[in-house]
């Protein structure tokens, strides 16, 4: 099942992908106007135009795609989530299937997702170090996944709400009802940021922190704590540390500016356990910058959420990408 939004050329490839692997390919498309419906159609995907009249999100496309999966009479036990700017790695679908098959308790299974071209760009190879997660059992998966249908059935799918994070959302919910996510360590997908300009990778650190606010309103709460300590974090060295160096600059003059030498500590522990993780000199420094710059635009998300709320508005999805035609 997959989903898209002026994807183009990427929504091809990506059907493409998946032409030789599966039965029965289901496409979402979220109002583009670059010619992937007619892409999708020609590749013979089952196609789904989302009723743009009503806020729009990858949650809400995903749901109406396991609809249409159920109207047409499928009666598979699991459905394959991929987004389409991705394509699926030969010999991921076997791997996964067999997984869940043979571990009746998992609803989800994952496997690695590589960036295909993260040379082109610092923000394409940020991705890709964002992909490189641990293995095992975890407490989430992303947008590529396969899931079991009763599991997602029995949590009412996903959020349609929610505008970002839906997928680790999901995944509280159906933790909750004492599923397991598991991270294979195998090769699942490629992925197309196309991310070339600071403007792309801003919006989509904007988007995180959207999805952090998102999540922990929704199950912030003990015992979970969801993403509670990540929107903190962004409150102190977004908002308060910033704030109390202008009040301290203001009354007290330059001591004020030490509080600055804070970021530098917290680049330096974010780059050391980057060198921890194996990852060199050049990719460990520019891992911590990013790191430490993406608190503020994060913290633009949060205070978007806050006024979205207040307002009773919900928020379209933040992009960041062009039309890939």
């Amino acid at each position: 099942m997959v989903i898209g939004r002026n994807e183009g050329l990427r929504l091809q490839l990506c059907l493409e992908s998946l032409s030789s692997s599966v039965a029965v390919v289901v496409y979402v498309d979220s109002g583009s106007q670059d010619g992937s419906l007619a892409i999708a159609q020609k590749a013979g995907a089952s196609v789904v135009e989302l009723d743009m009249s009503q806020p729009f999100s990858a949650a809400r496309a995903r749901n109406c795609g396991v609809a249409e999966l159920q109207r047409m009479g499928c009666t598979a036990d699991y459905v394959q989530f991929l987004d389409g700017d991705c394509r699926i790695q030969d010999g991921w679908l076997a791997a996964g299937f067999q997984f869940l098959e043979s571990h009746p308790d998992y609803a989800v299974v994952c496997g690695r997702r590589r960036e295909l071209f993260p040379q082109v760009s610092i923000y394409n190879q940020l991705c890709d170090l964002e992909w490189d997660t641990p293995i095992g059992d975890t407490l989430s998966c992303g947008g590529d996944a396969l899931v079991r249908l009763s599991a997602f059935n029995q949590v009412g799918g996903f959020n349609a709400k929610v505008i970002a994070g839906e997928e680790p959302e999901l995944c509280v919910r159906l933790r909750s009802k004492g599923w397991t996510i598991m991270r294979l360590d195998a090769d699942m997908t490629w992925h197309d940021a196309a991310m070339n300009r600071f403007g792309q990778w801003w919006r989509r650190a904007k988007r995180a922190g959207y999805a952090y606010a998102q999540g922990a309103a929704l199950h912030g709460a003990p015992p979970e704590r969801h993403w509670v300590r990540e929107t903190v974090r962004i409150w102190l060295w977004a908002g308060l540390v910033p704030l109390l160096t202008l009040l301290l600059v203001a009354s007290a003059g330059i001591p004020g500016l030490l509080l600055l030498s804070l970021y530098t500590l917290l680049w330096a522990k974010t780059f050391f356990n980057a060198l921890g993780q194996h990852k060199k000199l050049r990719i460990a420094a520019l891992w911590a910058t990013a790191c430490v710059l993406c608190k503020f635009p994060q913290m633009s998300g949060q205070l978007l959420f806050c006024l979205r709320q207040l307002a009773g508005k919900q928020t379209a999805p933040i992009e960041y990408k062009t039309a890939g035609a």
